[in-house]
């Protein structure tokens, strides 16, 4: 057996209104990411730690933010993409482990939901959702942006 790491991370800055995607759920309808698709930080820093473990570049060679095809996109579509790639690679992801940043919204309530819809995206139970806060400090201590790591395993049989 083959093993593979890959590390991601993602930010965004945070604006009134809107409705505000992490891991695939909605959790505010007060506030959203700026960004070119949902803007959802979890799972784009996921996407780039897939891609990362396969050497398959970045979620911006894949999903540029230039190209209009992807203005509004559901960040589940470059989830499915990489977990594709992937496979297809020969690669299958055995766990994830996400931390999410964030002063705001408070997200504990969310991680079991938030974990489920990653779960079923990679076909792993082996998902864990951390949230936390960065403490008043910076952007996102100051709940300007949010921001996400990501780390997955991958296995390949030889």
């Amino acid at each position: 057996m083959q093993f593979r790491i890959g590390h991601g991370y993602d930010i965004h800055q945070l604006a009134s209104g809107g409705r505000l995607f992490v891991a695939g759920v909605v959790v505010s309808e007060e506030m959203s990411a700026v960004a070119h698709s949902d803007g959802d930080v979890a799972i784009h820093a996921l996407v780039d730690a897939i891609l990362g473990a396969t050497g398959g570049g970045d979620i911006g060679e894949h999903f540029p933010n230039s190209d209009a095809r992807w203005r509004g996109a559901s960040s589940g579509h470059f989830l499915a993409e990489a977990v594709r790639l992937a496979a297809a690679g020969g690669w299958k992801v055995v766990n994830a482990d996400i931390t999410v940043l964030a002063e705001r919204p408070k997200l504990h309530a969310f991680k079991p939901a938030m974990t489920e819809a990653i779960s079923h995206h990679l076909g792993t139970t082996a998902v864990n959702v951390k949230a936390g806060t960065h403490e008043g400090c910076d952007a996102i201590g100051r709940g300007e942006a949010i921001a996400a790591h990501a780390v997955v395993l991958l296995t390949r049989n030889v």
